[in-house]
């Protein structure tokens, strides 16, 4: 979106400097993904943005906002009291430019990114289509995906994330979404909410901030989920469900062995074969929740297929690449709670491998359901017959079992019958602690290594870091 230094001073109340017919074009926080013409918003959290003004001049920024005074001699700023609040208003402000395209909110305990990625290359095939980058869906990255939106967009799609109560309103009074999507619910981010119910509640906030069905408001609901469902009781948005017993809905469903789901989409305006460009059985729901808004904006079926076919995926979320030693790798590093690691460990049971291995790091930010929920997926790992490394994060093996040593390596064993493309195998589950990144190689180089044959998945919280693991993994075993 397109702005004057003049307009952005009108808008946030700053004091110009330089010149005020100096035009910005999208904005960032982030002097690293400043592109040329950009607005420049540095911020002060663990590290002070003015810090990188130079910078993002260098890397192209036309302008900046500032609350220290002029960037530069040459360069246009708008001086304000704080930054933050600043974009805040200035992303106000965008969203009234954007008059009458739809703006689709999605949430989610898992699955927003990839929902958001597939529903834009969904509408993006009869409407030009913004969407927020990677996931930026707090704060910060929703101010930013509004101001990103290009002035003649005819649809907007924005994520919406959730680490406490009223996170979802907040951004919704700015975003002021149309639609919303509500992927699923689970445990995720119970240290600050405190339970499920919470959970459930922070992500309805979404569809209580629609607009009542006579004024376009509607909400996409997840049929399979029940407290998802749940949030239709009371919803003064007109209602479309997707998922098992939806509107929407998957007849077929078949994954190959590079993970990719193909299904016959159905739905109230026909059915359509779809090969899905997002890897896991999982993300079949995200790809009805994408159909389903894509639908009700008049994509034509033929449209809706080929946009699930050809998404432009945020990284880091179930690529399948190779370690050095010719193993196959599933990076799913980005994120991790209950939900999102059942649904690795399945995709991982489901390849064809002579081993299955799973690096894991924490689950974060769970609260008082660590332990349990840490338990309980060591637990699935034994039964699908996947052998856990549990980098930095003991609580995996926490459900009891034979302690082994493997070169000093203490280790839970667990013997389990599995059945993966209709062949039963007894195998030998084992969860081995590792110490940090070194630790995690040592323990696989003691498992025997990786190789040929072998299937590994990489999960775990951002906390966990574990996409240098990846990196490593690639090059060195």
């Amino acid at each position: 979106m397109r702005w004057s230094l003049d307009e952005i001073a009108a808008a946030t109340g700053g004091r110009l400097h330089g010149d005020g017919s100096i035009v910005v074009d999208g904005a960032s926080q982030d002097s690293r993904d400043v592109r040329a013409g950009m607005l420049f918003v540095p911020l002060v959290a663990e590290r002070d943005g003015h810090d990188f003004i130079a910078d993002a001049l260098a890397a192209g920024a036309s302008a900046c906002l500032t609350s220290r005074g002029s960037c530069g001699s040459s360069t246009g700023a708008v001086e304000v009291d704080d930054t933050r609040v600043a974009l805040t208003a200035l992303a106000r402000e965008a969203r009234s430019r954007l008059a009458a395209a739809p703006v689709v909110g999605v949430t989610g305990s898992v699955g927003k990114t990839t929902t958001k990625d597939l529903l834009a290359a969904v509408l993006a095939r009869r409407l030009r289509t913004s969407a927020s980058t990677r996931s930026f869906n707090n704060e910060i990255g929703v101010p930013i995906t509004l101001l990103s939106a290009p002035d003649d967009v005819e649809a907007l799609v924005v994520e919406m994330g959730a680490r406490g109560a009223g996170h979802i309103a907040d951004l919704c009074r700015l975003a002021r979404p149309t639609m919303g999507v509500v992927t699923t619910v689970g445990l995720s981010h119970t240290s600050e909410l405190g339970s499920l119910a919470a959970v459930v509640s922070a992500k309805r906030e979404l569809v209580e901030a629609l607009p009542v069905a006579a004024d376009g408001g509607v909400a996409f609901l997840n049929a399979g989920v029940p407290e998802v469902m749940s949030m239709a009781e009371g919803c003064a948005a007109r209602v479309v469900t997707f998922g098992t017993g939806g509107e929407v809905w998957a007849r077929g469903v078949s994954v190959d062995d590079d993970l990719v789901p193909s299904f016959v989409l159905c739905s109230p305006v026909g059915e359509v074969p779809v090969r899905l460009g997002a890897r896991g059985a999982h993300n079949v729901d995200n790809a009805l929740a994408a159909a389903a808004v894509g639908i009700d904006l008049g994509v034509p079926l033929d449209d809706v297929a080929a946009g699930l076919a050809e998404p432009d995926l945020s990284p880091l979320r179930m690529e399948v690449l190779r370690t050095a030693g010719g193993a196959r790798l599933l990076n799913d590093t980005y994120n991790a709670n209950p939900l999102s690691m059942k649904a690795a460990l399945q995709s991982l049971a489901a390849l064809k491998a002579r081993r299955r291995i799973a690096v894991l790091g924490t689950m974060a930010e769970l609260g008082d359901f660590e332990a349990a929920e840490h338990a309980a997926v060591g637990s699935l790992a034994a039964r699908l017959g996947v052998t856990v490394v549990a980098v930095d994060a003991p609580g995996y093996s926490a459900g009891g079992g034979t302690v082994v040593e493997m070169d000093g390596i203490a280790a839970e064993v667990e013997a389990a019958v599995v059945d993966v493309g209709g062949i039963a195998a007894e195998v030998e589950a084992a969860v081995v602690d590792a110490d940090g990144i070194d630790g995690a190689l040592a323990a696989l180089r003691d498992l025997g290594g990786v190789g040929e044959g072998d299937a590994v998945l990489v999960k775990g919280s951002r906390v966990a870091g574990l996409e240098r693991l990846v990196e490593r993994l690639r090059t060195a075993i």
